[in-house]
């Protein structure tokens, strides 16, 4: 049974995108079968990939609001084993469209439900904000990344992103959870980001990643070529980046079935 993962910080900007595309790509060229969800209407992962408008015939809005089997919506990628469940600006509507709805918090839950088994490990960009949309995303989870970027605005809303996990767990989903903490868009150069590195690696009590993602070049241009940093410049320090992190969190995968065999 493949894993969902929600990759999700109610601050924009601090890299879930990026994290969900380019930790997708290399996990699918190591082989593992994988899905992005792209639950942001920005539709960043989607475009990111190469997966355009003129390729789709439904996006996770019709997944949502016209229940159309999730199997229908999604389009294959040009990475090898990478696959995406499009999103587009239709999404924006679905947060009101969705308050009448009986159980509205488990629909991406139901219809990830029957394609779980099809992948080994299916991420969910989530939206850069705490409504109904990421509220799916974290109740149809197994747990959660949570991309802190190394500055101080990200550590305030980090305990925030942490209650909402904690009511989701107490309410809705009481499997879930945190999978660890990813620093993303680390300069050296930079005092403060050096400051915020140390104070989360210190006092976090959840597992912080030993990879930290920098700030490269590289991963800024990749989403104009529209494909993962892997493809677009295979020997490039962000790749090498998302490629430790593919193997720490392969790593922990490890751990975590042997603990639950024991």
């Amino acid at each position: 049974m493949g894993k969902i993962v929600a990759i999700a910080n109610q601050k924009g900007g601090v890299g879930k995108t990026t994290i969900a595309i380019n930790l997708g790509a290399c996990l699918a060229l190591m082989e593992y079968k994988v899905l992005i969800v792209d639950a942001d209407p920005q539709a960043n992962a989607s475009s990111g990939t190469g997966v355009t408008k003129e390729m789709t015939n439904y996006t996770i809005y019709d997944c949502f609001i016209n229940e159309v089997p999730a199997v229908d919506a999604i389009v294959h990628s040009n990475t090898p084993n990478l696959d995406i469940l499009p999103s587009d600006i239709n999404l924006v509507g679905a947060e009101l469209e969705l308050v009448s709805r009986f159980k509205r918090e488990y629909i991406m839950k139901d219809f990830l439900e029957p394609i779980r088994d099809k992948y080994d490990y299916i991420f969910i960009d989530c939206l850069p904000s705490l409504g109904i949309i990421t509220v799916n995303s974290l109740t149809a989870a197994d747990s959660v990344i949570i991309p802190v970027q190394a500055e101080i605005f990200s550590l305030e809303g980090l305990g925030k992103l942490k209650n909402t996990i904690s009511l989701v767990r107490k309410q809705l989903n009481p499997h879930l959870t945190i999978e660890g903490i990813v620093l993303t868009m680390y300069d050296k150069r930079l005092r403060l980001a050096n400051l915020v590195i140390e104070e989360v690696q210190e006092h976090a009590k959840d597992r912080v990643f030993d990879t930290i993602i920098h700030r490269n070049s590289r991963i800024s241009e990749a989403p104009s070529s529209h494909q993962p940093v892997i493809m677009y410049d295979a020997g490039s320090k962000g790749t090498i980046n998302f490629i430790n992190l593919a193997h720490e969190f392969l790593k922990y995968q490890g751990a975590a079935s042997e603990q639950a065999t024991v």
